[in-house]
């Protein structure tokens, strides 16, 4: 999250502008997996609250959902090169909170099923939005978008940056981890697998077609104004589509594209993190130790989120402006 938004530009090459780069869209997956994983630590793991514990444990995630649908109009309100992610997390929490009660299997089918089926449905809805006035008339009655001066529901569910439409699998897939007793052997060593068969099949999948099929390329490399369509199957550096991409677009897997592949490709590398950290930390507990700092920011993830923000604000904003007006 750091090296995406504060970062050096992926444009300095070399093993750095690589590493930046891979940081880029994975680690706001990453992050969304570990918030479905830590839904169901809320709700209850290994098994679910149930009577009173349960209202309680749903009444302190609807309570969160507003905390954080509040402090993410805030901070975009600050106006950073940042697409804050709270808000959408505020109404993504609120969908998949009627999940938290099923088995780690039934929740990998329904986080499959959403990343095959929601981003063609997201696509479908873009284009019916820019057809037609019907997300207008919507908006114009949302009093979340009187409040907040945005495009309210309309905006979190399938127009911004993080639509909810196709974050939900992200959230459903952590959700399904925390249903796993990772303590078990070769619990980790299947999750770590399944990430690198998800991130091959994303990735690998999205390069193949995208050279398979006539005119792929450069249909994306036109959608995108000239961006690097050659990268579209990993990278973000192949830019952004305009208000109606073409149907190629879905053969992408750049990090924010929201397709298939995207959600794919991002979900395994989730996966395999996590696999990773978890095994580093049972196997090597002088690592653990050194690593002590960066867990204790974990357990803090979103004070940190919130005060980095805030930090890029003050530096942009009220600290550098005035350095340069004060300049003869």
């Amino acid at each position: 999250m750091y090296s995406a938004h504060v970062g050096p530009d992926v444009t300095v090459g070399g093993p750095v502008g690589f590493l930046v780069e891979t940081a880029r869209g994975r680690s706001s997956a990453l992050f969304a997996l570990l918030a479905g994983f830590s839904l169901v630590i809320i709700m209850g793991r290994p098994h679910p609250r149930t009577g009173r514990a349960g209202r309680q444990a749903v009444g302190r995630i609807v309570i969160r959902a507003v905390i954080l649908l509040a402090m993410g109009y805030i901070l975009t309100a600050l106006d950073t090169d940042v697409d804050v992610i709270l808000s959408f997390y505020a109404l993504l929490f609120l969908a998949v909170l009627p999940l938290y009660r099923l088995r780690a299997g039934t929740l990998a089918r329904i986080a499959a099923a959403g990343a095959l089926i929601l981003p063609q449905a997201l696509y479908v809805i873009r284009a019916s939005i820019e057809d037609g006035s019907w997300a207008d008339t919507v908006t114009s009655w949302d009093p979340l978008a009187r409040i907040t001066d945005t495009d309210g529901v309309i905006e979190l569910l399938f127009t911004g940056a993080y639509p909810v439409l196709t974050w939900i699998p992200f959230l459903v897939a952590g959700m399904a981890v925390a249903r796993l007793d990772l303590t078990r052997s070769g619990v980790r060593s299947r999750l770590a697998v399944v990430g690198g068969a998800l991130a091959l099949l994303g990735y690998g999948g999205s390069w193949l077609v995208l050279h398979l099929v006539p005119r792929a390329v450069s249909v994306v490399a036109a959608a995108a104004d000239g961006g690097s369509a050659s990268s579209a199957w990993w990278s973000d550096t192949v830019g952004e589509p305009g208000n109606r991409p073409p149907t190629a677009w879905l053969l992408v897997a750049a990090p924010h594209s929201q397709t298939t592949f995207s959600i794919l490709g991002n979900t395994g590398v989730a996966l395999a993190v996590v696999a990773a950290c978890l095994t580093v930390a049972d196997r090597m507990p002088r690592i653990k130790r050194l690593a002590g700092p960066v867990a204790s920011v974990g357990t803090m993830a979103l004070t940190s989120y919130v005060l980095h923000i805030v930090a890029l604000w003050f530096f942009a904003d009220v600290w550098y402006v005035p350095a340069i007006t004060a300049t003869p």
